[in-house]
């Protein structure tokens, strides 16, 4: 694979997309995007990826060969990316955008800068997890869950919703990562879900029940673990990437799975989508195709301990919940694209 393009970029606010503090949030979550700069070919297929290189550079190698054809990357931010795209428009040297969720991916949508995919390219995916417009379809998806220290209590007694972590008797316990892309867009769900007014007062009343914040999802699952908190709100590869890492015997917190559709079990996905005009189009549609092919998928599903999204591919990692087991919240994934606006809370409360 030739050398990167240019690591994170700067947020565009001219796109309209963006606030300063869009600088506090990582590409996928929190592991950060790193690579030097260099100034593209071309004859190679471009992609933005908004996903870490460190976690999707050795699938982008098998992809190249599998598309035959150079690939060069640029890494950053998802978010930053999309803006950058918006930005340079017709001009962009992406041809293919490559998001770690999929608000990024409905902002470029509801710009009409994406390319339709072919009917059996969706097909391979179930609906809730593909752009309405048939644009850009998910990859893997990661759930929100509530993870907690099993010293302090026992699953039975961890709540069965976020409208619970608020109430006096959590009061100090709870711990969160309000500056990270995963939170943020779970904020933005229950924008969605709930209304704006409804997640305002519940942000509110979870910085007045004296909620403590970390950088970081990991930073989360560690306070956990030491005792600092009793619970946490996470995604739940980051306990499973921990597990396998250590053994679950050496990993002092469990997870979670909130019932009944409740808005902190909220499923994101990672996803793609081609951009129009960029003359890439036959290549990128063939990175599509293999990114949806068993040997990614079951990448996706061992390495980063996401859901493969694919039809036919099944996650085989140890203790994770079928996926149609989860009861997530019914939520069109494009209209997390409002991100602007979430984050213009989050600082209007104090959180960010």
């Amino acid at each position: 694979m030739r050398r990167p393009l240019a690591g994170r970029i700067t947020a565009l606010l001219a796109a309209g997309l963006l606030l300063p503090a869009l600088a506090a949030c990582g590409s996928d979550d929190d592991h950060s995007a790193t690579g030097p700069s260099g100034e593209g070919d071309d004859s190679a297929l471009v992609i933005y990826s908004g996903r870490n290189e460190k976690l999707v550079k050795p699938i982008l190698d098998k992809l190249e060969k599998a598309v035959g054809a150079e690939v060069e990357v640029r890494y950053g931010d998802s978010a930053e990316l999309a803006a950058q795209i918006l930005e340079e428009g017709d001009r962009t040297k992406a041809g293919l955008f490559l998001s770690q969720d999929a608000g990024a991916l409905g902002a470029l949508s509801r710009e009409g800068m994406l390319e339709k995919l072919p009917q059996g390219t969706l097909d391979e995916v179930d609906e809730s997890y593909r752009g309405g417009e048939g644009d850009w379809v998910g990859l893997s998806g990661r759930v929100r869950v509530i993870a907690y220290n099993p010293g302090d209590l026992s699953e039975d007694e961890v709540p069965d919703s976020v409208h619970d972590v608020v109430k006096p008797e959590w009061k100090n316990k709870v711990g969160f990562a309000p500056t990270n892309a995963s939170f943020q867009a779970f904020v933005t769900g229950m924008r969605v879900l709930e209304g704006d007014d409804a997640t305002r007062e519940w942000l509110q009343d979870l910085k007045a029940n004296g909620a403590k914040t970390y950088a970081h999802n990991l930073a989360t699952l560690d306070a956990i673990e030491a005792g600092e908190v009793s619970l946490g709100l996470v995604n739940h590869y980051y306990w499973y990437e921990r597990v396998a890492e250590k053994g679950e015997d050496k990993v002092n917190a469990k997870l979670h799975f909130l019932p009944g559709k409740d808005p902190g079990a909220l499923i994101n996905v990672a996803g793609v989508g081609i951009l129009k005009d960029s003359g890439q189009s036959e290549t990128a549609q063939k990175a599509v195709d293999y990114l949806l092919s068993k040997e990614a998928q079951t990448y996706f599903a061992d390495t980063t301990k996401e859901y493969p999204l694919a039809a036919g591919v099944t996650s085989t990692v140890e203790g994770l919940p079928p996926f149609d087991s989860l009861e997530s919240p019914d939520i069109d994934l494009g209209k997390l694209e409002s991100l602007q606006e979430t984050l213009a809370m989050l600082q209007d409360v104090g959180l960010v």
